[in-house]
């Protein structure tokens, strides 16, 4: 990092190592292998100029490098430089379970997703808010969605992301790890899905998008936490906002009394001769 960074670079050095071992877990790798080199570039920087604005960071599997822009770490998916440093690991440990040989970039965010934080409540959203846009988009299009504007890229985040979180909810911690290895194996993703899930990667993904038709693309929506929260902060709001016209209105008629009450020629508050307690006595 560049002296100017030099607070953020002490920040990379805690990198916290449990989630170091949890990007590993998922990757299904029992030692990370040749140290990998974080480098911190700021808005100024060719790095920074050469990339995507959405782009908050990139690695580089084969050499072992990983470029963070601490200035956009605030954005989604990663909204934290904390949890985009695992995330950028994680890519370069993918590549190390692979073997270097290709892995579907929607497959790889989704791990990467995954070893950086939580599923939450943002997640969660979006998620729901790509069922109701109508037609579902299919995995093997997600990988074009992540050269596309930001909207798109947004979006594919959140379906690539929900796809593998469901995988684990469904085999376990370990089944993204057992699919990296059979691609090192020399094994096709899809072959090695299958070996690692007992099913075709087109069977788990219709079942997938079938959430996305009828009734079960609305019913997870209304349902979820997002929308209860969502309707809990507007009663809330409706609540203040007619609490504050309450006051208005009662404070209206406070001065409306305070006008009647006031002698001639006297001003509110400042109180009349002989009045000892210089208020207005009711």
């Amino acid at each position: 990092a560049p002296p100017s960074m030099e607070a953020r670079a002490a920040e990379v050095s805690s990198f916290d190592r449990e989630r170091l071992r949890s990007a590993m877990r998922l990757a299904g790798l029992d030692r990370p292998g040749p140290p990998i080199r974080v480098l911190l570039a700021p808005e100024d920087s060719n790095a920074a100029q050469n990339a995507p604005p959405w782009v908050a960071g990139y690695a580089v599997g084969e050499a072992g490098v990983i470029v963070l822009f601490p200035a956009r770490a605030p954005s989604y998916p990663d909204r934290s430089l904390e949890t985009l440093r695992p995330h950028e690991v994680a890519h370069v440990l993918i590549d190390r379970a692979a073997g270097g040989r290709p892995v579907p970039r929607w497959f790889h965010e989704g791990v990467a997703l995954a070893a950086g934080r939580a599923w939450n409540i943002e997640d969660r959203f979006r998620f729901a808010f790509q069922r109701l846009r109508g037609k579902p988009v299919a995995l093997a299009e997600l990988d074009a969605w992540f050269r596309e504007d930001t909207s798109k890229v947004h979006r594919a985040y959140a379906v690539a992301g929900a796809f593998v979180h469901e995988l684990l909810s469904e085999h376990g911690p370990s089944v993204t790890g057992e699919v990296l290895e059979g691609i090192g194996r020399g094994l096709s993703f899809e072959d090695a899905f299958r070996r690692a899930t007992g099913e075709s990667l087109a069977v788990a993904e219709a079942r997938f998008l079938e959430k996305f038709s009828g009734y079960s693309r609305w019913l997870p929506f209304l349902t979820s936490s997002v929308v209860l929260w969502m309707a809990v902060t507007a009663l809330a709001l409706v609540a203040i906002w007619r609490r504050r016209r309450r006051d208005a209105e009662l404070h209206r008629r406070w001065e409306e009394e305070e006008e009647w009450l006031a002698p001639r020629g006297a001003e509110p508050g400042r109180g009349t001769e002989g009045d000892d307690e210089g208020g207005w006595v009711n």
